[in-house]
């Protein structure tokens, strides 16, 4: 005869099982709803709904960041190109924070190659040491460059291939009898970043006092996009000249569609011309920079002969023409 403990220990497991697999199955939804809710919301709705004021995030999201005292007014400009390329990589710290994060690696680059290089009881002088510096901080800073050039041209895609989904939006609201802000609106609300996001600055520079047609213009400037020039020049002709907007919006939709197949046809063709002036591009300079770090006697051995600062200069002639050429090849206009 069966005992009432043979029945429940069995019991006991299977209740034991069913409930891990609830608790895991609740993790997994609970988990995938934050994740698709957090796919869903922008980065300005974010803001708003944990309470910041319209203006504070405005002034968040436009990525304001005080300009250097020193040097003139180039030394501005540099400033404010290096900001808006910044922007357009979806990076809110200021030029200055990216040159000490650069340099920071730069110098831990330095360290570590001349300890491991004192440990190998390979050091040198001054000379070796400042040719050694000079390699870590040119590895560091091509770095960085290619990763914030990395995330502007991913970001940069990705609004571009938001941006008609966005256009049709407006057009549907525009003929539905909304107002062209309003429908501007929908499209921050119903669309996740990045195209969500600055469509909502578009909102908020014309609630502050901006034209519409000024707040699609500093859009097109903030984002580097020729889609976004595109559509703010229409919308400026439109606004000067009259007509259907929502037809206008359409037919600039259609070919912003047409524009974006073409160039991924051409991409794909010319990836491997792109890749290619990629690798030609960075290689030497990596190459030169881990001979400076790790042997840097190979250079400074060579600065007391009387022609190798001109070989430098040729070379660093023909490596720029070779850049150039390179450029115009694989850039193409469509």
């Amino acid at each position: 005869m069966i005992s009432f403990n043979q029945i429940i220990l069995p019991l006991t497991l299977v209740l034991a099982f069913l409930a891990v697999v609830a608790l895991v199955q609740g993790a997994v939804s609970a988990f995938l709803g934050s994740h698709a809710r957090t796919r869903r919301v922008n980065r300005r709705m974010t803001l708003l709904h944990q309470g910041l004021p319209g203006r504070e995030v405005y002034d968040t999201l436009i990525h304001r960041h005080a300009a250097p005292t020193i040097g003139g007014q180039r030394v501005h400009n540099l400033f404010n190109r290096a900001t808006v390329f910044l922007g357009q990589a979806g990076l809110a710290m200021a030029p200055q924070t990216l040159l000490a994060y650069a340099a920071g690696g730069g110098g831990a680059l330095w360290i570590v190659a001349t300890l491991a290089t004192r440990a190998m009881g390979a050091g040198g002088g001054a000379a070796e040491a400042m040719m050694s510096l000079f390699g870590a901080f040119t590895a560091s800073g091509l770095g960085v460059w290619m990763w914030v050039s990395n995330k502007r041209n991913r970001r940069l895609r990705k609004l571009e291939d938001q941006l008609p989904l966005a256009l049709d939006i407006v057009v549907r609201a525009i003929r539905a009898g909304h107002p062209v802000i309003s429908a501007v609106q929908l499209v921050t609300e119903e669309m996740g970043d990045p195209i969500g996001t600055e469509f909502g600055i578009i909102v908020d520079e014309t609630t502050y006092g901006f034209e519409f047609r000024e707040a699609l213009g500093n859009f097109a400037r903030r984002t580097g996009s020729e889609d976004a020039h595109f559509f703010a020049v229409s919308v400026g002709i439109q606004s000067e000249t009259g007509g259907n907007l929502a037809e206008i919006l359409g037919n600039l939709t259609s070919v912003i569609r047409g524009r974006a197949t073409l160039g991924k046809r051409i991409k794909s063709l010319g990836s491997e011309g792109r890749m290619s002036a990629t690798i030609l591009s960075i290689l030497p300079v990596f190459l030169i920079s881990a001979i400076c770090i790790s042997q840097p006697q190979f250079y400074t051995g060579k600065f007391a002969d009387p022609i190798f600062w001109p070989v430098v200069g040729a070379i660093l002639v023909v490596y720029g023409v070779g850049q150039y050429a390179m450029h115009r090849i694989v850039d193409f206009k469509y």
